[in-house]
């Protein structure tokens, strides 16, 4: 029996199955890997941890992190599972994390807390032959430590692994893009491609798809990060594009298998393509487009950010030329001009030092807004709501990733702003016609983190108590 109080043969097939093929002792006759390296002292028990905690927690949980970089990802989960109170998170971060937050996260990961869901988010990787990358592995962008305490548990990859060792430029923008935006997407993920450069984007429609399919259509690389889960193509129109990126280039997402592409998804995935890349450049983008929220995540990392100008009549651009008036941003117009953001003022390939976070400050009247609400939380319960079938606060908190009490509170603000309704039966239900809000382009649809059978939780009958 392993640490987990789950039978250690079935977790090291699990693992062994989802594994980077890198060393030669993995594999079979077969060609399968056998998971033979998770025999090494604490490699099984630390790559389960975060396959946990993947389960366990929404995109961007800072307080997670913070928690992890203190105590590491094994004795953190052991926190979790043994249900210790939030004075003993503020003693294992030594204060980093107070107790108001501590006890706040805990009541988020405890309604996810079931055995069932990480074994399901495993195997269901192994179906969908996707490869599970963690810390300390070869192909894990160090990049991403610019995210600080948000940096994501894993990273499911399919695809050429080896595009995470290249330089890459971030191309993003507007769903709803013109024919000069488009054009002109296609102009730098070719000239980009052709310089050797990997294109990094959403999967979008619009800006993101030209983006791919011209690195595609040049030869180049490109790199889709996907806001759902990597067996979830999305959006259904794009599935023929990301399959043929999944197999000349690289998909990649942070949340399990199974997982919906909601909104609060699509706006942390964003941080994803910022920090992966070397500069983010928006193409096109009007005054509320989601691609001004992966700007803003590039400026958080102290990373470069272009912006191309499109013309003064276009709605389009709105959003463009609002950033280049506020925003500590360039204009870019060229692949040269991407090419010195990115990698300094001769063009050379090389990825700038992260410098420190740029701080905004609230923004003046006609500037562009961050993308925010007052509750992001609100939104998170509309995209997680049915209209048709009834929700209880329990179901929602494992869905959204959050304490049941919250949701609660909540779903009464929601119904006294007509968004939520009781039903008869006691379940909750959306309203028809009620969004979560601007601050995305891409399309989204609500669902289980991994399947819609919650499974058993992890308890003491299930996961052994560390001796």
């Amino acid at each position: 029996m392993s640490l987990w109080g789950i039978d250690r043969h079935r977790i090291a097939a699990a693992l062994g199955a989802v594994r980077p093929a890198g060393a030669e002792e993995w594999a079979d006759d077969d060609g399968s890997r056998d998971g033979a390296e998770l025999d090494e002292p604490g490699v099984l028990d630390e790559l389960f941890a975060r396959a946990i905690w993947s389960v366990l927690v929404e995109p961007g949980d800072s307080v997670a992190g913070a928690l992890i970089a203190a105590v590491g990802p094994v004795a953190a989960a052991r926190l979790v599972i043994d249900r210790v109170g939030p004075a003993t998170i503020v003693e294992a971060t030594r204060g980093e994390i107070t107790e108001e937050r501590a006890r706040d996260g805990l009541l988020r990961w405890t309604e996810r807390l079931r055995a069932s869901d990480v074994m399901r988010s495993l195997e269901s990787a192994a179906r969908s032959r996707a490869t599970m990358i963690t810390p300390g592995d070869a192909h894990w962008p160090e990049r991403l430590v610019a995210l600080r305490d948000s940096q994501p548990m894993l990273l499911w990859a399919r695809g050429d692994l080896e595009l995470l060792r290249r330089p890459g430029v971030a191309l993003v923008g507007a769903r709803a893009a013109t024919g000069y935006g488009e054009h002109v997407a296609m102009e730098l993920a070719a000239g980009l491609c052709a310089r050797d450069v990997v294109v990094v984007s959403g999967g979008a429609y619009g800006i993101d798809g030209m983006a791919h399919r011209a690195a595609l259509a040049s030869g180049g690389a490109t790199i889709a990060v996907l806001a759902g889960g990597i067996d979830r193509l999305y959006p259904s129109g794009h599935e023929a594009l990301l399959t043929r990126v999944a197999e000349q280039g690289l998909l990649l997402s942070e949340v399990p298998c199974g997982a919906a592409p909601t909104k609060w998804r699509f706006l942390q995935r964003n941080r994803l393509i910022a920090a992966l890349s070397a500069a983010t450049v928006v193409v096109e983008a009007g005054r509320r487009s989601g691609a001004l929220n992966t700007a803003n995540h590039a400026l958080d990392a102290g990373l470069p950010v272009g912006v191309v100008p499109g013309p003064v009549t276009s709605a389009a651009s709105a959003g463009c030329h609002a950033l280049l008036r506020t925003g500590p941003v360039e204009c870019v117009t060229s692949v040269a001009e991407v090419m010195q953001l990115a990698f300094g003022s001769d063009g050379v390939l090389h990825i700038p030092e992260p410098v420190e976070p740029h701080t905004m400050t609230e923004p003046a009247p006609g500037e562009v807004p961050r993308v925010h609400r007052a509750d992001p939380l609100q939104g998170r319960v509309i995209d997680a709501l049915r209209p048709r079938r009834g929700q209880s606060p329990s179901d929602l908190a494992r869905e959204v990733g959050e304490g049941a009490d919250r949701i609660r509170a909540v779903l009464g603000v929601l119904d006294l702003e007509g968004l939520a309704s009781l039903g008869a039966d006691g379940l909750w239900r959306r309203v028809v016609g009620a969004s979560s809000g601007p601050g995305n382009d891409g399309d989204h649809e609500p669902g289980h983190v991994a399947g819609d059978d919650p499974g058993p939780v992890m308890d003491t009958g299930e996961i052994e108590k560390a001796s």
